[in-house]
């Protein structure tokens, strides 16, 4: 099928609930992607992060096929070898005692939540359940998720939205010790905002975040589903705040394309889930866990040091251009924002996209970049050209 014919059969099957750039691909190579018609694009997108080691990948093709070859699915009634090593990988790499899989990262921030109330639950009884998250934060598209997200926008529609919600301002310690009250079980926090505008928590504020949680047995709950597996240069953000969380979740990323993401707890929350409290037909999938396997078996120290790398060579690079739409240059590793003055950032990401360059927003000035981590500085230094001549 050309694009014209992809996008008929959208119109007249698909629910319109996403807001898609004028693009169909058909297939991808590297960092590249290109239509059915072999335009090409450089993706600084990486399907949102997920593609975290690009396209065309040859082990990771290889590792998911013989997996495909041996089982595709089983039920999480039985033993199989690729999640149970894939857990061992991730608390071996973090610090972390176990890990539950599930499909993505809504669900992964359900379960964490799940968890956060049940501790308590199990430790205090009934009325210690509220969990405080932040504003400008995004944690899911779940009737849940929505209630932890700390943006209006997404609080219309779907009333009546779960309870035991307390937004407060990022880095502000005192309002949150003013929002500490008896009845809170958690504090769930971003280390960098993503949907919210790739906002950067202050080190200082988690510091005393996690220290005041540990203070009041509030569990300290760190949603990773975009800063995790790599983006921002170190396999998870938290472990660059000189923290120890007590629940942290993962997805996007892990399986370089393949739907899975997960929760891991620390020794203290390790066994407050138990048989019937919480399950997913999905989760720990061994065609996603064989691809995860091969994800963290590439991102080793050089990788993600590279991660690093890249993400200083971008930021150079545009402030090099002294470009008046410019603004603040935020984020970490290759997960950049960047704010826009006196310019629609749809309206310039729009307009790359026409040009060969895939590229995203974030919040409401921010142009968003979250290419594969495997990126080269050739395709870095093609999609840059590109974004500067919209600037």
């Amino acid at each position: 099928m050309n694009s014209t014919e992809i996008k008929a059969l959208d119109a007249q099957n698909v629910m319109q609930t996403y807001g898609r750039f004028d693009v169909a691909i058909e297939r991808g190579e590297g960092a590249k992607l290109y239509s059915p018609e072999g335009k090409e694009y450089i993706d600084f997108s990486s399907g949102l992060g997920v593609n975290s080691i690009g396209y065309g990948n040859k082990k990771w093709v290889d590792a998911i096929t013989a997996q495909a070859m041996k089982v595709q699915h089983l039920s999480n009634l039985y033993y199989s070898e690729p999640y149970a090593r894939l857990a061992s990988e991730l608390t071996k790499r973090t610090g972390m005692k176990n890990v539950f899989f599930s499909n993505a990262g809504g669900e992964a921030n359900e379960g964490m939540i799940k968890l956060a109330r049940k501790y308590s639950f199990d430790k205090y009884g009934k009325n210690r359940s509220t969990i405080i998250s932040l504003v400008q934060s995004f944690h899911g598209r779940t009737i849940t998720t929505l209630a932890a997200t700390g943006q209006d926008v997404f609080h219309n529609y779907f009333f009546p939205f779960t309870e035991g919600f307390k937004h407060v301002a990022a880095n502000d310690i005192t309002a949150l010790k003013a929002e500490l009250t008896m009845d809170v079980c958690a504090v769930m926090i971003e280390l960098i905002q993503g949907e919210g505008g790739v906002i950067p928590l202050c080190p200082d504020y988690v510091k005393a975040v996690a220290e005041l949680c540990a203070a009041k047995d509030v569990l300290l709950l760190i949603d990773e589903v975009q800063t995790g597996i790599g983006r921002t240069g170190s396999l998870f953000a938290f472990q660059q705040f000189g923290i120890s969380p007590d629940v942290v979740s993962f997805a996007k990323g892990i399986a370089g394309g393949l739907p899975m993401g997960g929760i891991m707890a620390n020794e203290k929350c390790s066994t407050v889930l138990v048989p019937g409290t919480h399950a997913t037909t999905f989760g720990g999938n061994p065609i996603s866990a064989a691809g995860a396997l091969e994800v963290l078996n590439q991102l080793d120290d050089a990788a993600l040091a590279e991660v690093t790398k890249k993400g200083a060579y971008i930021a150079e690079t545009i402030k090099s251009w002294n470009k008046p739409t410019v603004g603040e240059i935020r984020g970490k590793g290759l997960m950049i924002g960047l704010s826009m003055k006196n310019a629609s950032p749809k309206d310039v990401a729009s307009a790359c996209v026409q040009n060969g360059l895939l590229i995203l927003t974030a919040g409401s000035d921010a142009l968003r970049m979250l290419p594969p981590l495997t990126i080269t500085y050739e395709e870095l230094g093609k999609g840059l050209e590109i974004l500067k001549e919209h600037l």
